[in-house]
């Protein structure tokens, strides 16, 4: 895998992203941070449309399914847009605190739609009130029961899995897990976007100094303190920060980032990671790319999200 090192380059971002990145700078300066409100007060803002990301977009595709999990009933949401060749499990970002599985029928749906798979999104458990192990713990139990009912169910046994940030981090944390727990190595690939690898910080989030893309420092303190409930995790533990972890017998993977993200260190670093251990790896850097770009109206959001999309329906398809 070759890295190409113009783009890492001012040169190499567009206009467009440019421009799109100063108007999100200068809105999100201009509102009280993320990190002076409460979880629940969030929440309640983003459920009502009146956080900066404005109104939800439901998907008319989306069914509710309950299974039992390991704190009660486990709500999986199901998008199924027609014929599917494989099933997608999807878990969510939003720091471990923020998020929601139907916050992302927009995305999902459309992976459903491009890729011909069904899409099974996890309501995880959020912490503070279900601080770690609790969301994983919940993400695994998700992952088991695709595992035993996915071809009655879906009438496929074609399994991928993937999710954006906290999401990555949680899918390859389940794809470790799964493995250790039971021996299942069949899956067919995994999409991990801009992924939090290490809770801890990498060197990228720790010296990032620009305020008003997404993340910043202040930003992954306040998800990491409410992750751990206030309790010293060992930062070698894999399941927490799944760059520590023995990563044989993993999936082909896609790794997404863009360069203006402070988590850019723990995508390089997992897919170096990856590919060392022997695992197919495709590494895919977007010049000018914020946390979450992929879910704006950018033309490198589009280029990603095709990406993705051609990556979990070639995964599925392949023999």
């Amino acid at each position: 895998m070759n890295i190409d090192p113009t783009l890492f380059t001012d040169e190499a971002v567009s206009d467009e992203t440019r421009q799109f990145n100063a108007g999100l700078q200068e809105m999100l300066l201009a509102v009280p941070p993320m990190t002076s409100f409460e979880p629940d007060e969030l929440r309640r803002a983003r459920r009502e449309g009146k956080s900066w990301m404005g109104p939800i977009v439901y998907s008319d595709l989306a069914r509710t399914i309950t299974i039992d999990g390991p704190g009660g009933d486990l709500e999986l949401r199901v998008i199924d847009a027609g014929e599917s060749a494989g099933v997608y499990l999807h878990i969510h970002g939003g720091g471990w605190v923020l998020g929601a599985a139907d916050l992302s029928d927009v995305g999902n749906e459309a992976m459903a739609r491009e890729a011909g798979v069904t899409v099974v999104s996890v309501e995880y458990r959020l912490a503070p009130e279900h601080p770690y192990p609790a969301g994983l713990e919940d993400c695994v139990s998700a992952a088991r029961w695709l595992i035993d009912n996915a071809a009655s169910e879906f009438g496929t046994d074609r399994l991928t899995i993937g999710g954006e940030s906290a999401g990555a981090n949680l899918a390859a944390a389940t794809l470790l897990k799964i493995r250790d727990d039971t021996g299942y190595i069949e899956w067919a690939g995994a999409n991990l976007v801009y992924g939090s690898y290490l809770p801890h910080g990498t060197p990228s989030v720790r010296q990032w100094s620009t305020e008003g893309l997404i993340l910043d420092p202040n930003s992954m303190s306040w998800f990491g303190d409410r992750y751990t409930g206030g309790e010293h995790i060992a930062i070698d533990d894999p399941y927490f920060s799944p760059l520590y972890g023995v990563l044989d017998d993993m999936p082909p993977g896609l790794f997404t980032v863009g360069t203006w993200d402070p988590l850019i260190d723990d995508t390089l670093f997992m897919a170096m990671r990856w590919l060392a251990t022997g695992n197919d790896t495709e590494l895919a850097i977007y010049p000018g790319g914020t946390h979450a770009f992929d879910a704006f109206p950018t033309q490198i959001a589009v280029e990603a999200r095709t990406r993705m999309h051609e990556f979990i329906k070639s995964a599925v398809r392949s023999t």
